[in-house]
């Protein structure tokens, strides 16, 4: 019996040794090719077994394999996964993946993408995996409402009319670039997202960068910059179909398809999608047609051309008018309320709505000159065709003090345009009093960019580049529905008074906006060794501006087209970064930018004998400090910042008391931005990752303003007042912004993810002359916070492998108040806001084959 045990024993031990001596243990990092960017989250799988992990933050892996000899796969979501033979232990320095999609190591280039942990600025950036996780129904740019800074809203509910503030600064002051090239509108700066409605379906990469960030072109990123990089060409073959349904008739299908890189060197990839639905505020319903495709062509080794061609056609109710809180409770459609739309001849009619139609169009050209420097361009196009509806004429649709109307079936209910084409009809030969307009805001785009990048030596990497554009908006109002009456008398146009205006026929004003851009940049990095970067750039650009009006002086008159008016800006901004071991980083960066007055602030009064030709340029001062930790689990960042902006040009919009629209032209203010942002990602587990972040704004006006001019929605002088703001609380962003969040892999291709996002210390906006005496803040609308929950499986469908996503955003149905205008004694009974969404949900299936 001893011999029997002992000789168990002895085969245990025996088999456990060769089981240990079998065993092998491979370590390694994980980079982006051409970048060297570390890849986290990177999957590491011993080839034949369920044996595998994940890299860290900085890319690196040490995997335990369970054979002495074999192969081990390497593995990326947009990355083309490498193979590796080991056979025992191996230490296999740098493991390079190539992206899966033609040229976007130069797109990136060209867009400015920062590297973590080397380029000295606070960023943040977001997958296509996690993107297309956790959309759904949501707004393009709530993507990023878990990132430190920054704040985002739905604004009035309409489909893609999301907004996104930096910092405090907003949309006009951010700088959003696709692929490098800049989209804010070139007379006012802003970004509206619903002429991008399909971004979600081809995104590659979203990264921002706060602050001055890094890109070369002298862009207007005060508040910071959004690059957002587009898939482009995937080397392999393939493609996908999808579709999702959600809440309020939500539905979207679609199709992508791949060529992959064929012998030729051409490879092709097209992808389209409607989305269409009801949307979650009344009279807010949306169609939009999406599409992508992007052509590219490897000459040789040293050229390659690729042609991309993407946009969104689309039409869209709104909610442009915000009510009382009162209003919202008694009306029966409580937070869905929406008083802009109703029915004519039993189909549902908009007063207020936008339709747009704006495709961006460019040929890039990626040429490799030698091993060390390369020259990449981009020569792009835009034609904008589309604009907003509204009211022209009597406006009969106010309610009285208990919520009714006239004009409206029921209490606060929608509008009955029946009854006003009625008396329209009845009024005959005299016209129609109230009708529906058009307010146009149309354009052409044409634009040039060229980087020139080389290295100097090992140590230094110099970057010059072109930024030319030429821009012309086209502005006009339209008829769109005499809504049964002969005509609109319109007596606005010199050049025809009294006008018996029909569906068609331009009325109110019409002119045109011309813009010229001409900028230099230059950019040097120095890496004085591997673990201290630095960097030095500096910009040049003149703006001219030229006015062109058809409406307010006769074809004859000389003042019908201005001369054009030229503003020189530059910057000048450095930066360094120092890795003072393996886990920890400190940078700082610093810079001074002059940019030109907006369009508004040198055409006066919307005239063409007003003019500003001493506009002052804004002169903004930026500082930033931040600290950087990575280990093995843990990647968290600090962040400490000060923006000083002086001779701050700004166009405050806001609701007259009447419910019309108002706008004013302030100029001269100053403003200091400062605060502290954290965040952090912690993988205690392959399986769990935990995500947080807290945000801490101190933004202030920093100056009063006096003789500011009020315009009404047709552009008439209305009043001129003095703005008491020096000291008070910048509006319309929260503040105070913190996150936390969880995503739990059940398997391999099932997890589930759970976010909680808070808001407070947000200020009503203010309408201008509600500010004629000092020390009075603005309404400080209540703090929120929501949570959101995504889960997703994936599994084999026949041959092809297939997902299925389910969406609900604040899950607990949270009232809330993310947007306000300041009312009479800044209390909330006199405020007027648009009311945040309910509770949303998506289901979403989609197939790659």
């Amino acid at each position: 019996m001893k011999r029997t045990t002992r000789f168990l024993m002895f085969t245990v031990a025996m088999l456990f040794s060769v089981v240990v001596m079998a065993q092998s243990t491979i370590s390694g990092t994980v980079l982006e090719a051409g970048t060297n960017v570390p890849l986290p989250g990177a999957n590491v799988i011993e080839k034949g077994t369920s044996n595998g992990v994940t890299t860290d933050f900085d890319g690196n892996f040490t995997i335990k394999t369970k054979s002495s000899s074999g192969d081990i796969v390497i593995s990326y979501i947009g990355y083309n996964s490498k193979t590796i033979s080991f056979s025992g232990d191996m230490a296999l320095s740098n493991v390079t993946l190539e992206s899966s999609q033609v040229g976007l190591e130069e797109v990136q280039i060209i867009a400015s993408v920062a590297v973590d942990r080397k380029t000295p600025v606070a960023v943040s950036t977001v997958k296509a995996a996690d993107i297309e996780l956790k959309l759904g129904t949501q707004e393009f740019p709530e993507i990023l409402k878990s990132t430190p800074g920054v704040y985002v809203t739905k604004a009035g509910g309409g489909f893609g009319d999301g907004q996104i503030r930096m910092r405090g600064f907003n949309s006009e002051n951010v700088a959003v670039m696709i692929n490098g090239i800049p989209v804010n509108d070139m007379e006012n700066g802003r970004v509206f997202w619903s002429n991008w409605a399909g971004l979600g379906d081809v995104t590659s990469t979203m990264q921002t960068q706060r602050g001055l960030g890094a890109a070369k072109i002298a862009v207007p990123s005060i508040g910071g910059t959004i690059n957002i990089i587009t898939k482009t060409t995937d080397v392999e073959e393939g493609g996908n179909v999808m579709t999702s349904i959600g809440n309020d008739g939500y539905f979207k299908y679609g199709l992508t398809y791949s060529t992959g890189l064929l012998d030729n060197g051409f490879a092709a990839t097209v992808s389209a999608a409607r989305t269409e639905g009801d949307g979650y505020v009344d009279g807010t319903q949306f169609t939009g047609v999406s599409y992508f495709v992007n052509i590219s062509k490897e000459i040789n080794d040293f050229h390659k051309l690729s042609f991309s061609a993407f946009g969104a056609k689309q039409r869209h109710g709104q909610r442009q008018n915000r009510q009382l809180i009162e209003t919202y409770r008694n009306s029966e459609r409580g937070r869905k309320f929406n008083a802009d739309w109703g029915y004519y001849n039993g189909q549902v009619t908009f007063q207020e709505d936008n339709f747009y139609h704006k495709p961006q169009i460019s040929l890039n050209h990626y040429w490799n000159l030698n091993d060390n420097t390369s020259i990449n361009s981009s020569a792009y196009v835009s034609f904008g065709s589309g604009g907003g509806g509204g009211i022209r004429g009597v406006n009969k649709f106010t309610f009285n003090a208990d919520g009714t109307s006239d004009y409206r079936d029921g209490l606060y209910g929608p509008i009955d345009f029946d009854k006003i084409a009625q008396e329209n009809e009845d009024l005959g030969a005299l016209g129609s009093e109230t009708i529906l307009r058009a307010s146009r805001n149309d354009h052409n785009w044409y634009g040039v960019l060229s980087n020139l990048k080389t290295n100097l030596n090992d140590q230094m990497v110099l970057q010059v580049g072109l930024d030319l554009r030429s821009y012309k908006g086209i502005h006009f109002q339209e008829v769109t529905d005499l809504l049964g009456g002969q005509y609109f008398l319109d007596n606005n146009n010199a050049n025809n008074p009294n006008n018996a205006a029909r569906v068609g026929d331009k009325i109110n004003y019409d002119n045109d906006g011309h813009v010229g851009w001409i900028g230099a940049f230059g950019q040097l990095e120095y890496d004085v060794n591997e673990n201290f970067n630095t960097f030095v750039a500096a910009a040049v650009s003149n703006t001219s501006y030229k006015r062109v009006d058809r409406f307010n002086y006769l074809n004859s008159d000389d003042l019908q087209e201005t001369d054009r008016y030229n503003f020189l800006g530059g910057s000048i901004k450095g930066g360094a970064n120092y890795r003072l071991d393996g886990n920890h980083n400190i940078f700082a960066n610093f810079g001074y930018f002059e940019r030109a007055a907006d369009f508004d602030a040198v055409f006066l009064n919307f005239s063409n004998d007003n003019i500003n030709e001493d506009a002052e340029n804004q002169k903004i001062t930026s500082f930033e400090l931040g600290y950087g930790y990575r280990s093995e689990k843990l990647a968290a960042n600090v962040n400490l910042y000060r923006t000083l902006w002086n001779d701050r040009t700004e166009i405050a919009t806001f609701q007259q008391p009447d419910g019309t629209r108002a706008s004013a032209n302030i100029l001269g203010v100053n403003a200091i931005h400062q605060g502290i942002e954290l965040d952090f990602v912690y993988r205690p587990t392959d399986k769990l990752n935990i995500t947080g972040m807290a945000s801490f704004g101190d933004w202030r006006w920093d100056s009063n303003v006096l003789g500011v001019d009020v315009f009404d929605e047709e552009q008439n002088l209305v009043q001129t007042v003095d703005l008491y703001i020096e000291d008070l609380h910048v509006a319309d962003a929260a503040q105070t912004t913190m996150a936390l969040g969880a995503s739990y892999k059940f398997a391999p291709e099932t997890r589930i993810v759970i976010d909680y996002n808070y808001f407070d210390n947000l200020y009503a906006d203010f309408d201008p002359s509600d500010r004629g005496a000092p020390g009075n803040d603005a309404w400080k609308a209540p703090a929120y916070g929501l949570f959101d929950v995504v889960m997703t499986h994936g599994f084999k469908f026949g041959p092809f492998d297939a997902t299925l996503t389910g969406r609900m955003n604040n899950v607990f149905d949270t009232q809330y108040i993310p947007d306000a205008q300041d009312g009479s004694g800044s209390t909330a009974d006199t405020a007027l806001v648009w009311m945040g969404f309910g509770r949303t949900f998506s289901i979403g299936a989609k197939l790659n084959f």
